[in-house]
């Protein structure tokens, strides 16, 4: 992260709690402190506060558990979490929002950490820590990708583009299988909750969301285990075969791996089960590090 003091929210609380998912609320927030929301870094508000409910249950927000949040925006999903009892921090990387996250959540239990969230160190979460957030659409594939390799993370309830919802659930031979499926599948699993319409959201989005939940066994598989699913599924409808080769593997070696695992040479990464990848890794050994 960069090198910015953090924020400990302290203060007197609201003589009345805020609904900061209202509309007019938000409007009013933002016009007061001079904000536009900015599309390149992702800021959608949720204003809908029946999907603001149902992400905090469902993301295991209750009190005295470690929660963390990756772009408050105006503090309305921080809001709920923190009410509820939850220890939050949450990543900000939009320095234009110090004054009113100050005023959203004052009282509250929350620390601001002012920063870019891809370069957060995620391995310094106390363990069993749970992700609760409506991702940035722009990095969401690399944050779950980081919460997952961290080791610290139980859970991860987010919102996310209906697109990538469908790819984090995606088994092999179904439509949207591919890297993100698989790495999914190594540290855990995904439960798609429900959809949710761009009117949730102000600004509305282009594209519909989706929350999902999730879950994460804390087993760390072998990079080289990682490495090959990347290379395997790079291009995954392409062969594995060809996609390996392409990778830097040794032709003669692959293909006595292909028949040693029962694979056909013609078979097209999507269409591969995790466990015959495993047997794959067994076979090959450690894939070379270039190629992909």
């Amino acid at each position: 992260m960069t090198e910015l003091p953090d924020s400990q929210i302290s203060g007197p609380p609201q003589a009345e709690p805020l609904k900061l998912y209202s509309p007019r609320t938000v409007r009013e927030l933002l016009e007061r402190h001079g904000l536009r929301p900015t599309k390149s870094l992702g800021q959608n508000f949720l204003i809908d506060g029946n999907i603001l409910r149902l992400i905090a249950e469902s993301g295991g927000a209750e009190r005295g558990v470690n929660v963390l949040e990756v772009g408050p925006g105006l503090g309305v999903l921080t809001r709920e979490l923190a009410e509820r009892g939850a220890h939050v921090t949450t990543l900000e990387k939009d320095e234009r929002l110090k004054d009113v996250l100050n005023e959203t959540l004052a009282g509250l239990d929350v620390k601001i950490v002012w920063g870019d969230a891809l370069d957060f160190d995620y391995a310094s979460l106390p363990a069993g820590t749970r992700v609760v957030a409506n991702l940035p659409y722009y990095i969401s594939t690399a944050l779950l990708t980081r919460f997952m390799r961290s080791g610290k993370i139980a859970s991860a309830t987010v919102l996310v583009q209906r697109e990538v919802a469908e790819r984090l659930g995606a088994q092999p031979g179904q439509d949207g299988y591919g890297y993100l499926s698989a790495l999914i599948s190594l540290h855990g699993r995904a439960k798609l909750l429900r959809d949710v319409p761009k009117g949730a959201f102000f600004p509305a989005p282009d594209v519909t969301s989706s929350v999902v939940r999730l879950e994460f066994t804390g087993e760390q598989p072998p990079e080289g285990l990682v490495r090959l699913l990347e290379q395997a599924l790079h291009h995954r409808r392409k062969t594995l075969r060809n996609n390996l080769r392409m990778a830097g593997h040794d032709q003669t070696a692959l293909d006595h791996a292909l028949a040693g695992a029962g694979l056909p040479e013609a078979v097209r990464a999507e269409d591969v089960p995790l466990a015959a990848m495993r047997e794959l890794y067994r076979l090959l050994g450690t894939p070379p590090t270039s190629g992909v």
